[in-house]
């Protein structure tokens, strides 16, 4: 048995190249930097190495994300390898890539365009910001109808004090 799964998070190097099988599906190319960090020794700094990864997406869901997809945009991938090899000139090539099976875009940019989308305001947090927002600033950046069911739903949500002479209790 062997496991063959690929997590990568990073950002795109450039712009997705469409291309059409001779099936007739659809195939994106692009290709993804993702860093290591790593310690230089003279300096004793933590430097940022960047490796670069192709990846190929088929069919459908690949001709309608080409259009998200940008050069600079980061984004999570989940997928497998596959090796090819071939030979061009009399010389021998090969190389790894990553098919794709999962992708989410996590740029700021697609964040902004999904929120306008639906008619939404967005904040706007750095990508290294992963923390939830705080609830003050949520409501902040939400419609007036909407901050009252919030209000309504967290009164509901409040765990209830029982009465210390609670005559419910089965025991």
């Amino acid at each position: 048995m062997s496991i063959n799964r690929v997590y990568i998070s990073g950002n795109l190097t450039r712009d997705p190249e469409m291309r059409n099988c001779a099936n007739g599906s659809t195939v994106i190319g692009f290709g993804v930097a993702v860093n290591d960090r790593v310690k230089n020794q003279q300096t004793g700094q933590w430097e940022d190495r960047p490796n670069f990864i192709d990846c190929t997406m088929f069919g459908n869901r690949a001709s309608s994300l080409q259009q998200y997809l940008h050069k600079g945009d980061k984004v999570a991938i989940e997928g497998h390898l596959r090796w090819s090899q071939w030979e061009r000139n009399g010389e021998k090539r090969s190389k790894l890539e990553v098919i794709v099976d999962e992708i989410e875009l996590m740029s700021q940019r697609q964040q902004q365009a999904q929120a306008a989308q639906y008619g939404q305001p967005v904040a706007v947090m750095p990508q290294h910001a992963y923390q939830q927002p705080q609830a003050p600033q949520q409501q902040a950046y939400m419609p007036q109808y909407q901050q009252g069911y919030q209000a309504q739903y967290q009164q509901q949500q409040a765990p209830q004090q029982a009465s210390v002479y609670d005559e419910d209790i089965p025991f």
